[in-house]
């Protein structure tokens, strides 16, 4: 018999490198918006008539900080209104008593259904319904000229607008929040208030939170609609300035870099809040920083090890 000897087997070994994927394309269209942006920022600083030289002077005129400040309140005591208001009619939607729910969603529908304009103006002319408001309690005479001022005019027709919008939001957090939690709340003994502000609502946040940062950068532009009532916020400042001076455009510029600014912040503050409330979820959308580092890496120069 003869006895045949297979030769052991050899095992090569070969190195591989791994080259990114070239996409020519998204560096054109780089190339090309980034040429267009230049040009439209060499058109915008190098065209006299913007009038930089005025906008530089005014950016930081003690009226224009004034009517800032005064944007800034009228944000975040609408928003405060608006709020506390919503979650009152997002649970009265809710309610099982049909009365209480009509009336929700009447006022829902009626201030939704309107101008914000056109409320801001109504209620800066109540008082030619109303000459004197007695909120109903003997003895109580109040002049509605004297009491329904400018400013609580742009309070009352912008808190109440945004509660109508911000009642959604929340209703719509309430209804994501699943069934179970209230079945099991309710077998804890836990009463329908007490379930809805530590079982509901925690969990509801992650849902409300993401819509109520825009409709917080929404309101502080709405803002600028109580111009035509002569409240002293950042817009009307402006138009005061510009009034006098002629200058129109450079004072506009100036308003408009101020929302840009404040705006740029409050989106910062969401992004961050955002995370915040989305920590339970294991796929949360990387920082910009940690985008940079990503393409940093993703487009660096592949080294070629020496054989």
């Amino acid at each position: 018999m003869t006895t045949l000897s297979v030769p052991p087997a050899t095992e090569e070994y070969v190195e591989l490198t791994t080259v990114p994927r070239r996409h020519p394309m998204r560096w054109v269209s780089a190339v090309v918006l980034v040429g267009l942006g230049a040009y439209l920022l060499a058109d915008v600083f190098t065209n006299p008539r913007f009038g930089w030289d005025v906008v530089n002077l005014y950016l930081r005129d003690v009226s224009i900080f004034h009517g800032l400040v005064t944007t800034l309140v009228l944000t975040v005591v609408c928003m405060a209104i608006g709020i506390a208001l919503a979650v009152l009619l997002a649970v009265m939607r809710l309610s099982p008593n049909p009365v209480v729910r009509t009336f929700a969603f009447s006022y829902v529908s009626f201030f939704r259904g309107t101008p914000v304009l056109v409320q801001l103006l109504f209620w800066f002319n109540l008082a030619a319904l109303y000459p004197v408001i007695s909120f109903g309690i003997p003895g109580v005479h109040l002049d509605a000229n004297t009491l329904i001022t400018p400013f609580i005019a742009a309070v009352l027709g912008l808190g109440l607008n945004e509660a109508a919008y911000m009642s959604e939001i929340v209703r719509a957090g309430i209804l994501s929040v699943d069934h179970g939690q209230n079945e099991a709340a309710s077998a804890l003994g836990l009463t329908r208030g007490q379930t809805l502000r530590r079982i509901v609502l925690p969990q509801a946040m992650r849902v409300i939170v993401p819509p109520t940062g825009n409709e917080v950068i929404g309101m502080l532009k709405t803002t600028s609609l109580v111009s035509v009532l002569a409240v002293h916020e950042l817009l009307f400042s402006a138009q005061i300035i510009y009034a006098k001076n002629f200058e129109t455009i450079p004072l506009l510029i100036v308003a408009s870099i101020w929302y840009i600014a404040v705006t740029t912040v409050l989106g910062i503050g969401q992004y961050y809040l955002e995370r915040r409330y989305a920590r339970g979820n294991r796929n949360l959308p990387p920082t910009p920083l940690q985008q940079l580092r990503k393409f940093l890496r993703t487009h660096a120069p592949v080294e070629r090890s020496a054989r």
